[in-house]
């Protein structure tokens, strides 16, 4: 059984003190699939913009009503940080297929509190900022796995900011820092290379340094500009306009964040494993609520499925994939969330696939380029890392084991191969409810099965 503690009296997403994933012991038995698929289903909002929108807020000049926004582990720690800094989060009234609206009213930010970040990097890396905007202490800490996870960058610019802060040298959680009510902002300079959510982080509280910021990447790479484009985009939203004069620079003037009504898009890379079951299993597989324009990485999903053998419509607001029998390889760069499912599919590929780009993967939750290259070979893959990704060959795969690393993402990858491949066990398939909880059940449903295979989620 896996218990993902949550608490807080005025508001809880899930409805109790905490989010039980159980059901039978042992590894859940990926369900094959036995025959074409024909499903349409409707999934929750994008984690990245539910926590981006959380954050601005908990800053803005005046309340907030989050529309359709994502209740899953990583923001129910997001929500549970954000009223320990002294901001009220709670529900609606009326019901979403989801879980209710949120309406956010900002208040003064006090210090004395303890951040559970979880495994969730947005919270290890959006909150330290908005942490220093608080009066007194803050600690953070998280699962033991987040302990492994690159935080130097975001400690490092607190420091240059002036911020004090005390990780005994780690680089890493658990560290604290000490807010005085205020951050003076101006130029920081960092290297992101590991993770585009420090500049994120940076970037969402920067209207609220006396000064503004000026961030400068100093790296020679930076990965997921996709995610720096979102956060951009929302603060746009919000009335802060941030120039980026030339590429790894970004200027963020002082200023207020507005208060507003947000709708959240469903969270399309979520979507990948749904449309590349239809690849895999053939038939169709339709996502309702597919956003005309937007800023999310999952956007990219159509024409990676499309090359790498489906048929892809759009038609009133809801996109459908079609698999024709054929699964092909591809050379694809910088595929960043979306690498764990284009990997699972093209280990079922005719031919080779090999993906660039994304070496930042090995400092999610867990190294994904090794784990994926692990869990493929185990199950009779021939799968490579490179420097910054993997090369997927053609190969005969049987059943077996496969463990998720406590990431969510392998969970999904896992689930997808085993709808090719008889007796794939995925070892964890609670881990999924970091960012979709009802994904067990929505598998079950999409394969039309009656009675699910999955453990229950309550």
């Amino acid at each position: 059984m896996q218990v993902f503690k949550y608490s807080g009296p005025e508001f809880n997403p899930f409805g109790d003190d905490e989010l039980v994933v159980t059901g039978p012991p042992g590894p859940w038995p990926a369900p094959v699939a036995s025959g074409p698929l024909s499903a349409t289903l409707s999934l929750p909002g994008s984690k990245s913009l539910t926590n981006r929108e959380l954050v601005l807020s908990a800053l803005a000049d005046g309340p907030s009503t989050l529309r359709a926004p994502l209740h899953s582990r990583d923001t129910a720690l997001m929500i549970q940080a954000l009223r320990a800094l002294g901001v009220s989060i709670v529900e609606l009234p009326g019901d979403n297929e989801f879980g209710h609206d949120l309406l956010v009213t900002p208040g003064e930010l006090t210090g004395s509190a303890s951040i559970d970040c979880g495994l969730a990097g947005t919270v290890m890396r959006f909150l330290p900022p908005v942490a220093a905007l608080a009066l007194g202490p803050v600690a953070f800490d998280g699962d033991e796995a987040a302990r492994k996870r690159p935080m130097r960058t975001t400690i490092d610019s607190l420091r240059m900011l002036g911020v004090d802060v005390s990780d005994d040298g780690r680089g890493r959680l658990p560290f604290s820092l000490y807010g005085t009510g205020s951050v003076a902002g101006g130029l920081v300079q960092i290297d992101a290379s590991a993770s585009s959510q420090f500049v994120s982080g940076l970037l969402l509280a920067g209207a609220r340094f006396t000064n503004g910021l000026e961030l400068r990447h100093t790296g020679s790479e930076l990965p997921s500009l996709a995610h720096i484009a979102m956060t951009i985009d929302v603060l746009a939203k919000r009335g802060v306009a941030v120039e980026n004069p030339e590429p790894g620079v970004w200027i963020v003037p002082a200023g207020p964040i507005a208060g507003r009504e947000v709708h959240i898009e469903p969270d399309l890379s979520n979507a990948g494993p749904f449309l590349g079951a239809a690849l895999v299993a053939g038939g169709s597989v339709t996502i309702t609520g597919w956003p005309q324009n937007t800023t999310q990485v999952g956007a990219e999903l159509p024409g990676i499925l499309q090359r790498m053998g489906a048929d892809v419509s759009e038609a009133n607001g809801a996109l459908t994939v079609t698999g024709r029998g054929q699964i092909h390889g591809i050379t694809l760069d910088n595929s960043s969330e979306l690498a764990p499912t284009i990997a699972a599919i093209a280990a079922l590929a005719d031919s080779e696939t090999v993906l660039t780009g994304i070496a930042h993967l090995r400092g999610h939750e867990t190294d994904r380029l090794a784990a994926l290259a692990t869990e493929i070979n185990a199950l009779g893959g021939d799968v490579t890392e490179t420097a910054d990704g993997l090369v997927i060959r053609q190969a005969q795969l049987h059943g077996g084991l496969w463990r998720s690393s406590e990431d969510h993402r392998m969970a999904t990858a896992g689930a997808i191969i085993g709808l090719a491949v008889e007796g794939v066990d995925i070892d964890d398939i609670g881990t999924t409810a970091k960012t979709l909880p009802q994904f067990a059940q929505l598998w079950t449903t999409m394969l039309g099965l009656d009675a699910p295979t999955t453990p229950e989620l309550l």
